[in-house]
This record gives structure tokens, sequence and C-alpha cells, in this order.
């Protein structure tokens, strides 16, 4: 919210400098964002009446004028504004004035000159010149009355500096000049002055109907007719002014009186033009397939969530957003209907971004809006509207529908001594509320406070402890540091560190990337095959409704980004936590009952295997290479992969990762459904494994080097052509080698080829696997027959389990 310092300071004026009023309001939670002057500094700047304006002899866009600045003598200034002309008064820089900086950041001077061969004793100004506005279409005209020869600064009052706020939403009763005020005179404990609310005589009976249909959008409808208005009657300088520097723009005279009373009281409020209204108005929600065209242009649908205001034919304005085009007010007007009301917050909130635009009335009402003083604003606006506009108003007609109800809330002063840090007393929290304005009554170590109507945000203990520590101040909060020890916890030696394993996925090629832990529902049902995810109360986007329970649709979604922009490779990883419901989990330091939020590290991999270079033919990065990185990762634990079925992978390329016994996860191929959605001409290949089973690693132990010599020895065996790799290892391992067995590697593998007759004693469903044993043992050496005893057991636990024969 921005004001200017000057209309703050009528209601409460402290002895405070613009930088200590900022200060404070700032440690009493309304952050002051910006606090400048509303002009830049220059002097010798006055008003000035132009007596004479002649063509300048030499230049046809020159001016000859005779300016009296109240020096005592005409002035001659040479001028090129088009608007320059006998009879206005306009700024006029004196020689010697020194003007805001130009383009190029140094003060500009006034000096006497010559134009065209013409003397020019000082400069008449636009606002541009002064630092003003962008306006430079112009000499700045000044008001008819202005005195001759005052200083311009002090004219304009240009002296002044603007304040912006930057509001929490619990602090709608701020979002007035007069709201702050209240706040400040609370904090400084300097005099407010209150506003005065004439009350105006009816001059006519006058009423129109109006029927609240809605008790739960609008509470209460104030209304009153005025007549015989001159619609086209000036805004008033002053009031033009304090607009400007709350950043609207004056429109007309009923318009600015509405923003002006918005501004200065906290209430928007509406006028109608009361001829172009059919019949009465009535307030309820809106009805499914209603048009409405607003006051900016846009033509908007309701339905039964929007609450609207209409007479006997249509729609004729979004309640408590803005108005309709078909009853505003224009030139022609003569007979108007001023509203005030009050519209429940709830019923308001959300509804103009619906639309996707928002407005200051909107901004208010969905945030709260006192309820008890419609009849004095509307008193307020009618007064500005009879002394601006003239007119003949009729009597208040007033609606009490449904009124929010105050509930008392106590305060323990114990309690808010524990929430605050430090030491209160109940006279320190009694005398805080007070100053508040708030009605307050004590007990034994209690205070209990009735919010009055302005203070809808006062609900439970805890708002009114802020409110103590607001007034009591948060700067003079102590310093305390914490009483509990600070103790490192030592990682076990067993278990890595999360930085070590993206160090590592950074090494193998993979570059790390940071997503949203809420995603879109498809993500979910597609990429996880979760038909019930954890839902989101409030989302962030429509689209980002649900919370994780898998990594691989945050990569994907990277993936799409890059390839959109043409990248060519890619390979990117992210550790981060999903969500899953769980009825198991129960509540802890580190968990929350019926969720379970294990860590996951997950990778993909796209395009070529490797980047483009000549020492090698390109070749697009396939299954074996992400398993590769997989066993990289885990090394020098061996993890076990079995063929398995996952809703985001190929089901033929896909595999489930198994470490010491228990599945951590699974590494494949995108499954050829998603891939042909997205358009990818290739597929990319994705793990995502648990992140604590990662983690884990074999403490190393040290060992002898052992004095003996290895023995190796190679054989080859026909299986058939179903038996995997890991078959063929387990059945290896599994064999009776009394420990003597310690590595086997498969470095051949021959299939006859397709439609060849059968070679070397292999049948078409048939390959020979080639295996190179490494035997050792630590005590002896060892001899023939111990080494043939070996191989012989591995032959026969092959047979056994894979039905493999020598070959």
């Amino acid at each position: 919210m921005q004001f200017p310092e000057s209309w703050l300071r009528e209601f409460c004026n402290p002895p405070l400098s613009s930088e200590q009023l900022a200060d404070v309001l700032t440690m009493a939670g309304l952050e002051v964002e910006a606090c400048e002057p509303v002009a830049p500094p220059f002097s010798r700047v006055v008003v000035g009446a132009i007596v004479e304006a002649e063509p300048h002899p030499n230049a046809d866009r020159l001016r000859v004028c005779k300016v009296d600045a109240g020096t005592g003598a005409l002035l001659q200034i040479v001028c090129g504004a088009p608007n320059a002309r006998v009879g206005i008064k306009v700024p006029c820089a004196l020689v010697g004035a020194e003007l805001p900086p130009g383009e190029d950041g140094k003060p500009f001077q006034i000096q006497v000159g010559k134009l065209r061969g013409v003397e020019s004793f000082g400069m008449l100004c636009s606002a541009r010149e002064l630092g003003l506005s962008d306006d430079h279409a112009g000499l700045l005209e000044l008001a008819a009355d202005a005195p001759v020869g005052q200083d311009v600064r002090e004219h304009l009052k240009l002296d002044d500096r603007l304040f912006t706020l930057k509001l929490t939403p619990n602090l709608a009763h701020c979002l007035s000049v007069y709201g702050i005020a209240r706040e400040l005179a609370a904090l400084t404990g300097a005099p407010l002055n209150e506003p005065v609310f004439p009350r105006v005589p009816a001059a006519h009976t006058d009423k129109l109907p109006v029927k609240v249909l809605a008790p739960d959008l609008c509470g209460r409808f104030t209304g009153r007719i005025v007549r015989g208005i001159n619609p086209q009657a000036p805004t008033p300088a002053w009031m033009v002014e304090r607009l400007a520097r709350c950043g609207q723009r004056s429109v007309s005279a009923l318009v600015d009186i509405s923003n002006y009373v918005m501004f200065d009281l906290g209430r928007p409020s509406h006028i109608f033009d009361l001829d172009k209204i059919h019949g009465g108005l009535q307030v309820r929600w809106g009805k499914a397939g209603e048009q409405l065209k607003l006051l900016n242009g846009n033509t908007v649908t309701v339905d039964e969530t929007v609450g609207v205001i209409a007479d006997d034919q249509a729609v004729e304005s979004l309640a408590g957003i803005m108005g309709g085009d078909a009853t505003s007010v224009g030139d022609e007007t003569r007979n108007v209907f001023v509203e005030a009301a009050f519209w429940w917050p709830k019923a308001i909130a959300g509804r103009s971004r619906r639309y996707n635009f928002s407005t200051d009335a909107g901004h208010r009402f969905e945030r709260g809006v006192d309820p008890q003083l419609t009849v004095e604003h509307v008193e307020r606006i009618t007064d500005l509207i009879l002394q601006i506009c003239g007119g003949q108003a009729g009597p208040i007609d007033d609606h009490i529908v449904h009124m929010p109800e105050s509930k008392p809330v106590t305060l323990r002063v114990a309690r808010a001594a524990k929430v605050i840090g430090m030491p209160v007393t109940q006279q320190q929290c009694a005398d805080a509320l007070r100053r508040l304005s708030l009605p307050v009554s004590e007990g034994d170590g209690t205070v209990t406070v009735t919010p009055p109507s302005f203070r809808f945000d006062l609900q439970i203990e805890e708002d009114l402890i802020e409110e103590v520590a607001r007034v009591i101040g948060y700067d003079h909060l102590p310093h305390t540091p914490p009483l509990a020890p600070v103790t490192a916890k030592i990682r076990p030696e067993s278990r890595r560190a999360p930085f070590q394993l993206r160090r590592q996925l950074a090494q193998l090629g993979y570059q790390e990337t940071i997503n949203y832990s809420f995603v879109e529902e498809r993500w979910e049902r597609d990429y996880a095959g979760n038909a019930d995810p954890i839902r989101l109360l409030n989302p962030i986007a429509s689209q980002m409704n649900v919370m994780r329970s898998s990594l691989l649709g945050s990569l994907l979604a990277v993936l799409r980004f890059n390839t959109d922009r043409k990248a060519s490779r890619l390979r990117v990883f992210e550790v981060g936590r999903v969500f899953r419901k769980d009825p198991t989990v129960t509540d802890s330091d580190t968990t929350v009952a019926g969720f379970d939020q294990p860590l996951r590290v997950a990778g993909l991999a796209w395009g070529s295997e490797a980047a483009l270079q000549w020492g090698m033919p390109a070749r697009a990065v396939d299954f074996f290479d992400v398993k590769g990185d997989v066993e990289a990762l885990l090394a020098p634990r061996q993890p076990r992969f079995e063929p398995a079925t996952h809703p985001a992978m190929h089901p033929g390329r896909c595999a489930q990762v198994w470490l010491d016994g228990h599945p951590i996860g699974y590494v494949g191929e995108l499954h050829p459904r998603w891939r042909q959605q997205e358009g990818w001409a290739q597929a990319p290949v994705m793990f995502e494994l648990d992140c604590a089973a990662v983690l884990q690693r074999d403490v190393p132990q040290a060992r002898p080097v052992s004095r003996q010599q290895p023995v190796e020895r190679d054989i080859a065996v026909v299986v058939k052509d179903g038996v995997s790799h890991e078959a063929l290892m387990q059945a290896i391992h599994g064999a009776a080698t009394h420990g003597w067995l310690r590595q086997a590697v498969l470095f051949d593998v021959y299939r006859p080829k397709a439609g060849a007759p059968s070679a070397a004693g292999l049948a078409p469903d048939e390959k020979s696997l080639a295996v190179r044993l490494t035997l050792e043992r630590s005590d002896a050496t060892l001899t023939d027959e111990e080494i043939d005893g070996v191989v012989q057991a591995v032959l026969a636990a092959l047979a056994e389990r894979v039905q493999a024969r020598l070959r």
C-alpha cells in the first residue's frame, strides 16, 4: 500500500522524523518497503504568470514570453512549449535555479541564455523537467489561484514523502491511511484524530428496492439515492494529488470520491447510475451461464460460487470485486445510488484471480472490512458528492442480514512470556492491548479481549500474543542463545554421505537437478502407478496438486524442457524425497503418522553414449550403459538384476535391482507408450534406487597379501539360450570350492548363426559360454588334484542348476 506521509500525519503526528516513523512501523510488523521523496530536489522554481506571449522573430516554434514571477519586473523568457499562452500559471525557474539531473546524471543549472538572438532570463518548466512525471508535452499548468512568486515546492507540497508498506494478510485493518494512523498512535502514544462523519439530511424520500438473498455472501448492505448531481464537476486538486500519490489516477469526480474514501477509511464502495438500474437490486449468488461486462472491458461468465449484484434484468456487478459497465456513471449521469456493504471474506477470496485480474476492492474484502461502519462511510461519500457535484440526498437504506459475532479471546500471561521469549507482566499485556483500542478485562493471570469489529483477525490466543509483542517492539526482544547442548552427530563409517553420492554421479557424467516435490497427478498415475497420491490442500498451481511418490516424472519433465530447446544429449540425476501413504508409520521427530518419506536417488540418460568426438563412432545410450552406472554407484557391493515390470519402463527392458537379498529399485528404458506420447525418437534410460541402501557400504578390512600364486582355468559350457549371466554366476559361486574360488569372469559367448547348420555340437536354441576361474589358497600352493577338484565341483554345480554340459 502506498500513501503520502502528510496524509498520515493529519490523523496522527508523532514527533518523529520520516526515517524514525518508517522504523517504528517496520518493527511493529508493518514493513515499510520504501520511503521516497515525492519529487527530486530542485531550487529557485516559483509560480509564474505568463503576461505576454509573442512569436519569436527568428523561429516559428518558439515564443517570447513576458512572465510575472513576483520579482518586481517582468522576465523575458523564450519558450518552445505548445501550450505557452497568456493567462496561465506555470513553474518558472529563475536564473541560478538548479533543476533535477538529466540523462547525464548532472544537475541542470539555469543561466541567462540567448536563443536565436533573443535573450532569455529563466525557464518555464514541464512536469518532466521538475522530475514530477514523464509528461513533457507542454508546460505544467498550475491552479489559476496559485500565488505568483510562491515557491513551487511549497505550492505543490513537494516536500513530502511516499511510504510503501508490504502488509501481511492478517493486517487488513491497516489497508487505509486511518488504519495505519490508528496503529501509529498505539505504538507511539501520539493522539489520534478520529474521523468525523457528518450526517447528511435527507432532501427526498426515494429508496431503491434492495433484496439480500444470500446471507453467506453479504452480511450488510447500505445504500442511498442522490439526485441532481453534476458528474462533470472537476475533482478538487487536493483529492487528485492525494490519489496520485497513492498510485491512483483521477478518472472523474464520482469515481475519485469512491477511491478516496477507500484509501482514507479502508472501505471500497460502488456508485451506480440510478437511471440505468431496471427495477431494484438483488444481492445473490450467480447462476450458471450468466455474463457481465465489467468496467475494465472484460466480459466474464459467473456461476453459483460467485457473488453478484443484479437488477430485474441482468447482472450489474461482481460482488466486492468490480462494477459492471452497464450501470457505470458517466457524463450523462444525473442520479446515482451509493452502495457500501460488508461481504464475507470467504465469499470474495479467490474470485478475482479466477478471472485473471485483481482489484483494490477484492484485495480488501477477501481479507476483511469493518462491518459496523457502512452507514458512516455512506454518509462520508454523500457529503463529498454534495460538496463537489451538488445534488440532493435521500434517506439511508441499511439492510443488516448476517453480521459476524465477536467471541472473547483469552491470553494467559505465562503462555505469552513463553511464546515471546521474555518475561512480561499482566500489566504490560493489558496496557499493550488497550493502546490498540481493544476492550480488555483482566483475571487471575489472564487478559481477555472482545475484538472490536475492525479487528476480525483476533481469533485465538496466539493472535493476542502477537499484538503484545508488536506493541512492546520486536527490537526489544532479548537475544537469548539456545540452552540445549549442540553436539555433532557422527555418521557411522558404514554409511556414505549424500554429498559423496552426488559427487560420484557427477563423475559418471550426470548433472544434478532440483525439482518440486509436488507434481502433476498424471505423472503419478502414468509413471508411478499410484492411483491414490497424497493431495495438496492448497497447491501453488492447479497442475501441481499431488506429492510425488517417484522421482522419474520430474526427470522426464527436465528431459522434455531440454529437448524442446534442441538439446542432443542429456544425463541428469536427482536426490530427493518421495511421499507415500503408509498407515504403519507413526509420529516421531523425523516422521509424520500415516506417511512414508524415503530418500531416493534417480538418474536419466538420453542421446548418445558419449559426447561427439572423432576417436569412436557415435552410439545411442542403452540399458547396459545405465546398468553399468548403477553397478559403479553400488561398487564394491555386487547388486543382482532380475527382469521385472514398472509402470514407467519398457516391459522387456526393465530390471529390478537387488542388494543383499532386498529389492532397492529399478533400471530400464522408458515405456514405448510414454516415449511416443512425448514424441521422442529415442527412449531415455532411467534408474531409481532407495537412497538408504545406496549410501550403505562395507567397512574395509585389512587382509594380508597371499604369498601363493593364483591359478587360472578356463571352461566352456553349453547351456540353453535362455540361461542368464546371473543364473550362471550363482551356480558357479554356489559350488563346493572350499573357498578357493576367488573370481569367475564370463569372457566369451558363442551362438550358432540363424539358419546355419549346427556347429560344434550346439543346437539352434543353445549357446556356449566361456568362463575364466581364478583359484587361490592362502595357506599353501594348490596342487593339480585340488585344482581339478574345484573345476569338477563347478561343472557339477552348473550341470545341476542350469543343465550345462562341458563343451
